[in-house]
């Protein structure tokens, strides 16, 4: 598998949605449950952490305000992003109606050095993750 990707319909405006994915406070209520820190900007520092699995490294690879934010984070917990062991988190906003479609994408398992199973396995480890995590984002976004 080479990347996962997701749609959600959030019942609230972009810039609710842009701040509720690119806010640390607001990404940890719904992704980051232990915590973040985001640097928007092109080439910034971004750390997720979970009291379960860690705390990830990462860096901003794209801010369109309102449209688009990319980041590119190491898939284990400790280490710095690399090729061979990271992959690219990619949001997309685009207003409908009252409220904004969110598709987030996340790429590069294929690429990652690690067994076929493995890759499966994360793969479907981070499905699991932005399954729950964006049900959580629409709960959250118009409480913003």
């Amino acid at each position: 598998m080479e990347s996962v990707e997701r749609e959600v319909f959030v019942e609230a405006r972009p810039e609710l949605v842009w701040s509720a994915i690119t806010q640390p406070e607001a990404f940890q209520r719904w992704y980051a449950f232990g915590g973040a820190e985001i640097d928007l900007r092109v080439g910034g520092k971004l750390t997720m952490r979970w009291d379960e699995h860690g705390e990830y490294y990462g860096f901003v690879e794209k801010v369109e305000p309102g449209r688009r934010f990319a980041y590119r984070y190491g898939v284990e917990p400790g280490v710095e992003p690399a090729p061979g062991n990271s992959n690219l988190v990619e949001f997309t906003l685009t207003p409908e109606g009252e409220g904004t479609r969110l598709r987030v994408v996340e790429s590069g398992f294929e690429r990652l050095e690690s067994s076929a199973e493995e890759q499966a396995k994360l793969a479907d480890q981070s499905a699991q993750g932005w399954d729950g995590g964006l049900a959580a984002l629409s709960e959250l976004a118009p409480t913003l």
